[in-house]
């Protein structure tokens, strides 16, 4: 058959592995690929930039979940707006920038308590990293003691 992958050649293609490409199938990112008389899967050339937009997807912080809702405006492009695009990728922006702030948060705080930390030889009974996240906060006594 012309024009069409067998698993192994669209995976090798796409720079993926065929258990992704099955996965992606089982997910319903992929339609269901016909298949030659002897039973192998014979994907498009279509299904080809089909995983090129669904790795492109991911690589700007889309789940597979979102993946597929972008697939149903990319088939229905005709019926769908500019707008409604925009408007997906933009709470999906939001998203992000609301982990961001999480994980700077994160960091903050990990990065007080490791600071507060002397690191040294004492027995971990005396350590404020261990104290900070058993209690919520570090005994300012102990603390001071491991300095």
């Amino acid at each position: 058959m012309s024009g069409s992958y067998k698993i192994g050649s669209l995976a090798k293609a796409s720079g993926v592995s065929v258990e992704t490409l099955r996965f992606y199938e089982k997910q319903g990112l992929l339609p269901e690929p016909n298949r030659s008389e002897s039973g192998y899967r014979l994907y498009p050339e279509s299904a080809r930039n089909q995983v090129e937009f669904i790795l492109r997807a991911k690589a700007v912080g889309f789940s597979l979940k979102d993946i597929a809702g972008l697939l149903d405006l990319e088939v229905n492009r005709e019926q769908e707006t500019c707008q409604t695009v925009k408007r997906f990728a933009e709470e999906k922006l939001m998203e992000i920038e609301n982990k961001i702030q999480e994980l700077q948060q994160m960091r903050t705080a990990l990065k007080q308590i490791t600071d507060a930390c002397c690191g040294g030889p004492l027995p971990a009974s005396h350590c404020t990293i261990l104290t900070a996240l058993a209690d919520g906060h570090p005994d300012k006594e102990k603390q001071h003691a491991t300095y």
